[in-house]
């Protein structure tokens, strides 16, 4: 089964679209001359991705391993946070599909009932028990 497999590079030091336009054509070339079925690029405000698809990992592998390949992920804008790759496309998700976007909330969705007063009670009419009851047992009523 074929799977997706996506390189984000974000801006750093310098513009990730820099880093893409200088190394574009070399990532195309090693991934289609090693079974990549398909390949392309996207850019974002952040920077940019590659996304590419190989038939199995042991072609992914390869195609990491090439030095064209190492040399592009070693010079990357942003080295050490500016660097990601995974399984999948369209996010981190690592799902083999696209997501597919949920239902936007409606009108006519279900209202939550109202939230209940709270219970007070007054005390305002009560009266302290009378000290000579204490310890009879008797009990005041009102």
């Amino acid at each position: 089964m074929a799977e997706w497999w996506s390189i984000e590079v974000l801006n750093g030091e310098f513009s990730a679209v820099r880093w893409r336009d200088e190394r574009a054509s070399a990532m195309i070339e090693a991934a289609l001359t090693n079974g990549a079925l398909d390949a392309s690029w996207h850019t974002d405000r952040w920077g940019v991705a590659f996304e590419v698809r190989f038939q199995n990992e042991e072609q992914w592998e390869a195609f990491r391993s090439l030095p064209a390949v190492r040399a592009a992920l070693d010079s990357v804008p942003d080295p050490v946070n500016g660097l990601l790759i995974y399984r999948g496309r369209g996010g981190g998700s690592g799902a083999r599909k696209r997501r597919r976007p949920r239902p936007s909330p409606a009108a006519g969705a279900i209202a939550l009932p109202e939230p209940e007063d709270d219970s007070l009670v007054d005390l305002t009419g009560a009266s302290a028990p009378d000290p000579a009851l204490a310890g009879t047992g008797c009990r005041l009523t009102a």
